[in-house]
């Protein structure tokens, strides 16, 4: 089963503004896909489709669930996405509290939500930090805690929105061999091209809401012209 399929979907913010024009594209079980573009291409809105956030017209499928109001419930019990402030995601008093909200609000055990929370801090790294104040953490390890907020809930799609944003070298490539070790379908917006390149199975090239380019990242962020023509600078091979 496909993982995404969008057939022909377009999206207008309130004002009436246009964020994506037709968009069609399919993902496949286990992909690393990144999405690569200036600021305002549409990356984020295409994130927000897939999770059900941007409604339009068109067709947002999710492993053979159309994305509708009805089925927004199931749909984010196989796809979690994580937001580009990972202070959005973390607003209890410790960090296992917000690793533990989601499965508490799927009506888990509390066996398995503490199995589950005890996991997910184990695979970011985190353990230790259990019962830490989120807002004590630092910027990669909030990244990382907003990451096991949507590990905890088992799904098989996570999305993320600019994930790399404000760290620093070190916690980049901790971020980077963290990703690369999950084996859940990942699709990825960020304007960082070294960070692309070094996670991607796959680059889809976005700008003025429509998909460019789609492909290996070796094809698509070597082609100097089309980079340069969407204002994207190459990554440092």
């Amino acid at each position: 089963m496909t993982a995404i399929d969008i057939k022909d979907f377009s999206f207008h913010y309130p004002d009436g503004t246009p964020a994506l024009n037709r968009v069609s594209l399919s993902i496949e079980p286990g992909e690393k896909v990144l999405l690569i573009g200036p600021n305002g291409a549409g990356k984020s809105s295409l994130l927000l489709a897939m999770a059900g956030f941007a409604q339009g017209t068109g067709s947002v499928v999710v492993e053979g669930l159309k994305v509708t109001k009805k089925n927004l419930k199931a749909i984010r019990q196989v796809l979690g996405c994580c937001l580009e402030n990972p202070d959005d995601q973390l607003f209890m008093p410790t960090l296992f509290e917000d690793i533990a909200f989601g499965p508490l609000n799927m009506g888990l055990s509390q066996a398995e939500i503490e199995q589950r929370v005890t996991q997910a801090l184990t695979t970011v790294g985190l353990a230790d930090k259990a019962h830490k104040p989120p807002h004590h953490l630092s910027a990669g390890q909030k990244r990382a805690a907003a990451i096991a907020t949507v590990l905890s809930m088992a799904p098989r799609i996570i999305t993320l929105d600019e994930p790399d944003g404000s760290l620093d070298p070190r916690r980049r490539i901790e971020l980077q061999t963290l990703l690369k070790s999950l084996t859940q379908t990942l699709v990825i917006a960020t304007c960082n091209m070294n960070f692309a390149y070094a996670l991607a199975d796959r680059v889809i090239l976005v700008d003025h809401g429509q998909i460019v380019a789609d492909g290996t990242a070796q094809t698509i962020m070597t082609d100097r012209a089309l980079m340069e023509t969407h204002g994207l600078e190459l990554p440092a091979l």
